[in-house]
């Protein structure tokens, strides 16, 4: 059990560690503009890789076959997300990029490609107690990821560069985010295919 508890943390900090950052600016936002509010980033948080490992589960379990490329259009919402934040802008202070639980678990599972393409096989190979040793660490560094991102966003050198900078920086990150989740999942070579 403590072997598949390591792996478990393993694979869960390999797919998960670009969501510090992300964790970290929602954190400064709640900080400097109330939004969103801890709790709803915390509920987020977990409802996305909730999502995404249940989702993940399905798919391995045979129940639901989607074409991998296709998952990257997920990138399309932290896009719409930095873009509306960008012409939404005050100039005063960080633009909240997403208000609520639902935004910060919208943005949690677009940025989740890799977690679906790495959770997929592992739950295909291992069976349902291992499944649910793993699901129970991932439940305990979501908070632990959670705790991370809330110490750095509490931080006073991150909190005043996002305050200096935040309302460009902020946007601009999650729209590159989104750029990058487009480009490495393949789905932009496949958008020809759709087009008569």
């Amino acid at each position: 059990m403590l072997g598949n508890a390591g792996a478990a943390a393993v694979v869960f900090a390999a797919t998960d560690i670009d969501d510090i950052v992300i964790l970290t600016l929602f954190f400064v936002a709640a900080r400097t503009t109330g939004r969103p509010r801890r709790r709803q980033i915390v509920a987020g948080q977990y409802l996305g890789i909730g999502v995404l490992a249940v989702a993940s589960a399905v798919v391995a379990a045979g129940l639901l076959v989607v074409p991998e490329p296709w998952t990257g259009l997920l990138g399309l919402l932290p896009i719409a997300l930095g873009v509306r934040a960008l012409l939404h802008r005050d100039d005063e202070e960080p633009p909240a990029v997403a208000t609520g639980a639902l935004g910060v678990a919208g943005v949690t599972i677009a940025n989740g490609a890799d977690n679906v393409a790495v959770y997929v096989p592992v739950f295909r190979a291992l069976g349902p107690a291992d499944s649910a040793v793993y699901l129970l660490v991932f439940v305990v560094l979501v908070a632990l990821w959670c705790a991370a991102g809330a110490w750095l966003g509490g931080h006073p050198r991150v909190v005043r560069l996002v305050e200096r900078a935040g309302h460009w920086l902020v946007p601009a990150l999650f729209v590159a985010i989104g750029v990058v989740i487009l480009a490495t999942s393949g789905v932009l070579s496949h958008l020809p295919t759709l087009i008569p």
